[in-house]
């Protein structure tokens, strides 16, 4: 049943008196007209839109919002959610067609925004970003720069926009730093330097953990070498994984994961990081911020109130924050074009990037979410772990390469690495791994 006019300005104002007065719901919320702002949200009502999301967190929020939107335009919204692999399939398997079955399609940029471009499969969303009727000035001054380089395409245009990013952070475990008298790691040096302090296998303590998997451990390395100042994959799809910052990059990764890791490390991917860290016998996990959320709950951590939510360490040549994100964006092949773009404006909006924010099921691209001092108090989980996200933005860049075949880029390259956690020469397996992938990295390109 649709929401009444009168319950949507009763829950805007609900929206304000917990600290969202900033970020009031888009446009009739606060002022109980559609058109304010200059966004006229009802031209296409009547219109009904198919979007196809990822069921996550991000899903369920913007499912669970979804008559707001329906109210606000007059637009009819079928959404369907489906687990992320299932999902990507689908969705490739539709737009290869030529014939999607819908209008609005969630992507996961760090793997698939190449595959999306060269196959056309997203409008430009340039003309309704300029149109005043469907946007306010100004709308993407607001998101941080890694969010504008996933959504622009290589031609200018704007494809998917930004919805929600993924940092990768060091969580850090407070009472173990303060019985070993350490403080935070500002480098890399430091931060080997701490991990190996803070490992003793006689108490099945250890300093540091990452993901030991194959396929789930490459966005570890790549990130790791952002802090020499590089990229796995230039912009001209040039492979740059046995330069000699790769290699210094996979000694560090080789020496965190073999001197300071837990035991069986190579079988571990985020899950089994996560569950090491909230036993409270690692000092330190490196992975994505939006993995916090389970360790300040008291019903699964024994670390809860003692973890610290710290920026990525510089690396010798850079400070880089890895990050990946997820994107919504419109079909080229859907005939209700301007209708969907309002769907993916209202979803990227401010107010549901508060939303995503308070409940910890993401971390919206834009700036002003994020420095909103009302939307931090109500968000649930430490003010650190909101000040790492907002330093991380400061520094962001990509975590993986924009290429097609980013699956067996991670397959192959954390091949390597896994062989180096059983101590295997870095430098060999790069060479190695180098040369099997580059043909693969070819073939997508003339496809």
């Amino acid at each position: 049943m649709s929401l009444s006019r009168r319950q949507l300005l009763a829950a805007g104002a609900a929206v304000g008196a917990l600290g969202l007065s900033g970020i009031g719901l888009p446009a009739f919320a606060q002022t109980g007209g559609a058109n304010s702002g200059g966004v006229n949200w009802r031209k296409y009502a009547g219109t009904k839109i198919e979007v196809n999301l990822i069921k996550s967190p991000r899903g369920d929020t913007l499912t669970k919002y979804q008559k707001e939107f329906e109210e606000l335009t007059g637009i009819t919204v079928v959404s369907e959610q489906t687990p992320e692999q299932q999902q990507r399939q689908k969705a490739v398997i539709e737009l290869t067609s030529g014939r999607p079955s819908f209008d609005v399609v969630h992507i996961s940029y760090h793997v698939q925004k190449r595959q999306f471009e060269k196959g056309k499969w997203l409008a430009d969303l340039t003309p309704f970003i300029k149109d005043p009727a469907l946007t306010d000035a100004g709308f993407l001054d607001d998101f941080s720069e890694a969010g504008v380089t996933f959504a622009r395409n290589p031609d200018g245009g704007i494809g998917a926009l930004p919805f929600s990013v993924d940092y990768w952070i060091v969580y850090w475990n407070k009472d173990l730093f303060a019985k070993k008298n350490l403080s935070f790691p500002k480098t890399f040096d430091e931060m080997v330097a701490a991990a190996a302090a803070l490992t003793d296998p006689a108490s099945q303590t250890y300093g540091f953990v990452a993901r030991g998997m194959k396929n789930a451990n490459t966005p570890v390395w790549t990130s790791l070498l952002l802090g020499y100042d590089q990229y796995s994959v230039d912009a001209n799809r040039n492979l740059l994984t046995d330069t000699p910052e790769a290699i210094e990059a996979a000694k560090l990764y080789q020496t965190l994961m073999t001197k300071s890791a837990p035991p069986g490390v190579t079988g571990f991917n985020w899950a089994e990081c996560q569950s090491a860290f909230l036993q409270g016998r690692v000092g330190m996990w490196f992975d994505g911020v939006g993995f916090a959320p389970p360790l300040e709950d008291p019903e699964k951590s024994r670390v809860v109130g003692k973890v610290g939510y710290g920026l990525m360490p510089k690396g010798p040549k850079a400070h880089a924050a890895a990050t990946t994100g997820d994107g919504i964006g419109v079909t080229a092949a859907s005939k209700n074009k301007e209708a969907a773009y309002l769907y993916c404006q209202w979803a990227t909006g401010k107010l549901m990037g508060a939303r995503l924010l308070q409940a910890g099921a993401g971390v919206p691209f834009r700036n002003s979410v994020l420095s909103d001092a009302e939307v931090r108090k109500g968000v649930k989980m430490p003010a650190a772990w909101v000040d790492a996200v907002v330093e991380s933005a400061k520094i962001s860049r990509l975590a993986l390469p924009v290429i097609i075949p980013v699956t067996e880029f991670r397959d192959v390259l954390g091949g390597a690495l896994t062989n180096m956690i059983s101590g295997s020469d870095p430098a060999a397996e790069l060479k190695r791994a180098t040369a099997d992938f580059k043909p693969i990295l070819e073939r997508s390109e003339k496809a």
